[in-house]
């Protein structure tokens, strides 16, 4: 190596030395200046010397790239969720049910960082992605963003392949900070630290990113029982002596009454600390333990997470006023005489359907009592009857759609009514935005707003006249803020998404109790559009995972010819209808149809299909003469009694992971 390298290389080893100093041990050993002058050395060397480049040197933090979208990653190990607890009784039942299988037990306690969720990829000692955890299957590579981050090690002792979860967040003076900036510059503000994390981190230009002053925790290492540690508190010390940053509030705890008192203990100290939280996690500190608890289909049974109480405020009920979606559903919602409510300010409020209100008896002008449902959507609780006005009267819900004066319709079973006029203003905007949204067909630009403008001016009423906005350049132009690059920009969106895979369309097109991930099971038992409009109630109930309320509605939706009109027009704009699996896989189950049977161990059910249909196969719910392979966990009964009389191939979990590693989908 010769000196300029090594030079190099030692500033760079100075320089994250300084930054883990600095930013996880908040105990700098050199001044700012000095620091300074440092990082100018490094970057007119590298700028001297770009052969030495280096996308991991401390130069990059600061950004500059300016990316054209997030490229979607599959998870090698799913990202679950946490079931959740809201009281001491709840962590008793939690530790109970533990303790009747695997007796006394260790608990390591935790703070739940109210952030975005993301995974850090390692090789060879060095930093080489970051996905967030999207759906838990599959995320979004933010690597560019997330490298900006000071705290996070670009380089680390480790070796090894090594994947690290935490949760990145936006500290309290960090988002004081930048609203204050956005407030002074017009632009809209964001709504709590969690919001401005998550859209930071999905800036296409990391400089944004790198100068909104993100932080982050690091709380799991999934491979650590391959790595010879025991316990999750040992987890945690290993990922410590790598460089990551993790919170030191957390206790060991061997009983509820330990677990609880800590609970109060960090409840009490909440609004002191320097970033949000919305509750406390409990794991399973010993690992062969959580190796024998297993998952349940959603949520790891060794672990589980505790919601603080919904902070609650009392405000007056100015109006009530009704909203329709994109399935022609109105929504009564409140508007309230303002209110802090979770460190946000709150005006509206949803009251969910006319059954709600009237259990109720919410009435315009009554004192009520607001909270945040999961700390996220504003909802009133109840009513002050002892402040109601005596001249009040009950409320109404209006019988005609409030946008197009229709007779609303209410269906048998249902709480909710119904504008079923497709050519409602109400109904149209809202369908072609949910068509352009992000988890569907991802058109940049093109946003509720712009489809209102749109909409009124005559240029969008279908989803498909999308695909014509091109014809219309000098109308565009003419409308308010539309400009020659919003245009280029919005039309270049709109030809890229007509390559999106079929699941996106499938969920874009808006067909009722189909979301985003029922989609993508959707087509990969049927790959092309064609097939799922010709499969019968009977092909579609069968997947896994669907039911007949799904089935039934996914068949009505392909026999209304004014759908299949939209699917068409579609087609004539070269929109893709085929499904592709985000990479190709030739495995014993590729073209095979399979039965799930049985619980498994290392994964849910609807994660196994999702795997599966990434490798081609078609999964069905029952065993019949057309099944191939039945693959069976604990307790299979009678599926499994039926395959062993018919002679068909049946497998175990085993069988199954051991393939999915030989084809790459996970790793051991």
């Amino acid at each position: 190596m010769n000196p300029i390298e090594s030079r190099i290389n030692e500033l760079r080893r100075q320089l994250e030395q300084y930054n883990y100093e600095y930013y996880v041990r908040d105990n700098p050993s050199v001044s700012d200046y000095e620091y300074d002058m440092l990082m100018n050395q490094l970057k007119d060397m590298e700028k001297a010397h770009p052969e030495y480049d280096d996308v991991n040197s401390p130069t990059h933090r600061v950004g500059g790239q300016v990316a054209t979208g997030f490229e979607k990653v599959t998870h090698a190990r799913s990202m679950l969720s946490l079931g959740n607890s809201y009281n001491r009784d709840d962590i008793m039942d939690f530790l109970h049910r533990i303790e009747s299988e695997r007796g006394s037990c260790e608990y390591v306690v935790e703070l739940k960082i109210d952030g975005l969720a993301m995974s850090v990829q390692y090789r060879d000692g060095r930093f080489v992605r970051a996905v967030t955890r999207g759906d838990g299957v599959v995320g979004e590579d933010v690597t560019m963003n997330v490298r900006t981050i000071r705290s996070i090690p670009m380089n680390i002792e480790y070796q090894g392949e090594l994947d690290v979860r935490g949760e990145v967040y936006m500290p309290r003076d960090s988002f004081r900070k930048l609203n204050e900036e956005r407030a002074g510059q017009g632009q809209e503000v964001f709504a709590n630290p969690r919001n401005a994390a998550a859209g930071s981190i999905r800036q296409l230009d990391s400089a944004v990113a790198a100068s909104r002053n993100l932080q982050a925790f690091w709380y799991h290492l999934p491979q650590a029982a391959e790595l010879g540690i025991d316990s999750h508190e040992h987890a945690l010390q290993f990922l410590e002596e790598q460089g990551f940053r993790v919170n030191p509030l957390r206790k060991i705890c061997r009983n509820v009454d330990e677990v609880w008192q800590f609970i109060q203990q960090i409840s009490a100290q909440r609004d002191d600390l320097a970033y949000d939280i919305d509750g406390m996690v409990i794991k399973v500190n010993d690992l062969q333990a959580q190796s024998e608890l297993g998952f349940t289909q959603k949520y790891p049974r060794w672990a589980i997470a505790y919601k603080f109480p919904a902070e609650e405020v009392t405000t007056q009920l100015l109006d009530i006023f009704c909203t329709v979606g994109r399935t022609g559903k109105v929504t009564p919602n409140a508007h309230l005489s303002p209110v802090t409510l979770a460190q946000t300010s709150v005006e509206y409020a949803t009251l969910h359907n006319e059954n709600f209100i009237r259990e109720r008896d919410i009435r315009v002008g009554d004192q009520v009592v607001v909270h945040k449902a999961g700390d996220i959507i504003p909802e009133v609780v109840k009513v002050v009857l002892e402040r109601r006005r005596p001249d009040s009267r009950p409320y109404v819900f209006p019988s005609v759609c409030p946008v197009c004066g229709e007779q609303l319709h209410r269906f048998e079973d249902e709480a909710d009514w119904y504008c079923l006029n497709i050519d409602c203003q109400a109904v149209v905007v809202e369908s072609i935005s949910h068509f352009a949204s992000r988890d569907a067909m991802n058109i940049d630009g093109l946003g509720e707003k712009k489809v209102e403008t749109f909409h009124r001016a005559g240029l969008l009423k279908t989803v498909a006249d999308i695909y014509h906005l091109h014809e219309h350049r000098e109308e565009l132009m003419e409308l308010d803020k539309i400009g020659s690059k919003s245009c280029d920009n919005l039309f270049r969106a709109i030809e890229d998404s007509k390559q999106n895979n079929l699941d996106k369309l499938i969920f874009g097109l808006g067909i009722k109790h189909i979301g985003s991930k029922a989609a993508s099971v959707l087509a990969g038992a049927f790959p092309s559009i064609d097939q799922i409009r010709n499969a019968s109630f009977e092909e579609i109930s069968a997947i896994d995972t669907f039911g007949d309320i799904m089935a039934d509605s996914v068949v009505s939706f392909f026999r209304d010819e004014k759908n299949i009109a939209l699917i068409e027009a579609l087609k004539e704009q070269g929109v893709n209808m085929i499904y592709q699996a985000s990479q190709s896989y030739t495995s014993i189950f590729t073209n095979r149809t399979v039965v799930l049977t049985g619980t498994l161990d290392s994964m849910g059910r609807s994660e196994a299909t999702a795997y599966l249909t990434q490798l081609q196969a078609k999964v069905t719910s029952s065993v019949s003469r057309s099944t191939d392979i039945v693959i069976a966990g604990h307790d299979a009964g009678s599926k499994l009694t039926k395959a062993q009389e018919l002679g068909i191939q049946v497998m175990d979990e085993q069988d199954l992971v051991s393939e999915l590693v030989r084809v790459g989908l996970i790793s051991r």
